[in-house]
């Protein structure tokens, strides 16, 4: 089967036409429009999918405001770093904060020291949202949730699982997953989803809990099996894997992706929020980016300042609960 374009080469080159391609933007208003440069705060290091995001909508807001908009990456602390230069600054459109459920939603509850709440950021609206994918190794009979199930009933704490650390958003999953149907596997944590992909595919771990890229390209290579996506649809990239509410019982609920938002210091004045809503809106609805987020299995994700709110709160209880339930705890940095 013939290898999808890697997700680097389709983020690179997706960044590379960012400025590119505009929709017009007439019917929207003249709103607020900032006077100086505009910071975009990404709490990650570059390359990956938070900073590429951040770029992308970086050369968007330039391009339309007529103002620079330069990224900033602040990585370390699981993203609480970053987080935590956003929330002092001052809310006055000037300085955009790149989020992701690390320090938008699980921090809260895993983090002992915290340096910020929840209500001091603003949500503005999701961008994109990416499923995560359920593998295993071919040297075990599983090639589906139900095959795992039963595995596992069968041969008690024999399976090990392996994930991108303790707490990120694939480990988390997992927890999930085995909370729900009452089972057990060993994790095994790695620094990174490369390392826990490479054991994986070495078959040093039976199961591996990844975001889809880049497990995927692996699986349309056959070196591991697909078992489920984690989302209530199912991924377009893999319309054959099915997801894990229709893979048991249990699971009917099951729910989890890897997403991607903007947010604000709290306060900011409603004309700010609301052409910054609107220009998002209009970065998500180009060709170009649709396009570009499609081919690495992303689906854009606009939504209210309202919508984004609630969506992100019920992501922190969710969080919350698979943390208090595996009585995980870790300090910041």
């Amino acid at each position: 089967m013939t290898r999808l374009i890697s997700r680097r080469r389709v983020l690179t080159g997706a960044a590379a036409i960012s400025a590119a391609a505009i929709l017009p933007r007439a019917s929207l208003g003249a709103g607020w429009r900032p006077t100086e440069t505009v910071r975009l705060i990404v709490p990650a290091a570059p390359g990956g999918t938070t900073d590429v995001m951040g770029r992308l909508l970086a050369a968007h807001l330039q391009k339309e405001w007529g103002q620079s908009a330069v990224v900033e990456n602040r990585s370390g602390g699981g993203g609480t770093i970053g987080t935590a230069e956003a929330v002092r600054q001052k809310a006055d459109g000037h300085t955009i904060l790149v989020g992701n459920p690390g320090p938008n939603a699980i921090a809260y509850s895993i983090f002992r020291n915290m340096s910020y709440k929840p209500d001091q950021l603003q949500p503005v609206s999701n961008l994109i949202r990416i499923p995560n994918i359920v593998s295993a190794h071919p040297s075990v009979p599983i090639k589906s949730i139900a095959d795992l199930i039963a595995y596992i009933k069968a041969n008690p704490d024999k399976l090990t699982y392996g994930s991108s650390g303790v707490g990120q958003s694939p480990h988390l999953t997992a927890a999930w997953f085995l909370q729900l149907t009452g089972l057990k596997m060993v994790h095994v944590p790695f620094r990174g989803a490369g390392p826990a992909l490479q054991a994986a595919l070495g078959g040093d771990i039976q199961v591996l809990f990844d975001n889809l890229y880049p497990t995927l390209p692996q699986v349309q290579d056959g070196k591991l099996n697909a078992l489920a996506v984690t989302t209530p649809e199912r991924a377009a990239l893999a319309p054959n894997v099915p997801t894990m509410r229709e893979s048991a019982p249990e699971l009917a609920k099951f729910d989890v992706s890897s997403w991607f938002g903007i947010f604000l210091p709290k306060n900011v004045p409603a004309p700010v929020l609301d052409a910054l809503n609107k220009e998002i809106k209009v970065f998500l609805e180009r060709e170009d980016i649709k396009e570009n987020m499609a081919k690495i299995g992303a689906r854009t994700d606009y939504g209210t300042p309202q919508q984004y709110s609630d969506f992100v709160a019920a992501e922190t209880a969710k969080f919350a609960a698979i943390i208090k339930q595996e009585g995980l705890q870790m300090d910041a940095g």
